[in-house]
C-alpha cells in the first residue's frame, strides 16, 4: 500500500525528514541573529555559534538529500544519521549548560536561547528516531538478489561458496 505508489515507509520517512529540515533550518535562525549581531557591531563571533549553525546546515542539507528515495537503501544513511545525532547532542550539551538554568529575566535574547536548546534537543530527537529507523530498513532490506535477473537470492553472503573448495580441487 502507499499514497501515490510510494511505501508507507518512505511516506513515514519523508515526514521525519521534512521535520528534522525545518528544525534545522529554525536553529539555522536562532543562532543566526546572534552571528549576524556580532557581524554587524564589528565583535568575535564564538565559535560555539558557529558550530550551531554548521550543525543546522549539515542537517538541512542532509534532510533534503534523504528525501530522494533511492538514497535511503544505501548503509551510509545509517551511519550519517548517527554522526548527526551525536553532533547534535553535543550541541545541545554545550548550550545546554549555558542556558538551561539561566533566568531570562525579562531579557528576550536570553529566552531565545532557552527555546533554541530545546529545539536542539528535539533535532537530536529526530536524528535518534532517524538512525534507528534507518537502521531497521537497512536491517529488514539487506536481501540482495542477483544482478542480471534479479530473481535468485542471494542471502547474507554472497562471497561463499555452497560447495567447499576441496570438491573443486579433487
Amino acid at each position: 500500500m502507499g499514497i501515490l505508489g510510494m511505501t508507507v515507509g518512505y511516506v513515514l520517512f519523508s515526514i521525519l525528514h521534512f521535520f528534522q529540515f525545518v528544525l534545522a533550518v529554525t536553529v539555522c535562525g536562532l543562532y543566526g541573529v546572534d552571528l549576524q549581531r556580532a557581524r554587524s557591531q564589528g565583535k568575535y563571533i564564538d565559535g560555539k555559534w558557529v558550530y550551531a549553525e554548521v550543525c543546522g546546515g549539515l542537517a538541512a542539507l542532509t534532510a533534503i538529500l534523504y528525501m530522494v528515495p533511492f538514497i535511503l537503501r544505501f548503509a551510509a544513511v545509517t551511519i550519517w544519521s548517527f554522526v548527526l545525532f551525536v553532533l547534535w547532542i553535543a550541541l545541545f550539551g554545550l548550550f545546554g549548560s549555558m542556558y538551561i538554568h539561566e533566568d531570562p529575566e525579562g531579557n528576550g535574547d536570553i529566552q531565545r536561547m532557552k527555546n533554541a536548546v530545546w529545539v536542539d534537543l528535539a533535532n537530536a530527537l529526530l536524528w535518534l528516531i532517524g538512525f534507528i529507523g534507518s537502521a531497521a530498513y537497512w536491517w529488514t532490506h539487506r536481501e540482495r538478489r542477483s544482478r542480471f535477473t534479479g530473481r535468485a537470492s542471494l542471502g547474507r553472503n554472497a562471497s561463499t561458496r555452497s560447495r567447499s573448495t576441496a570438491a573443486w580441487t579433487a
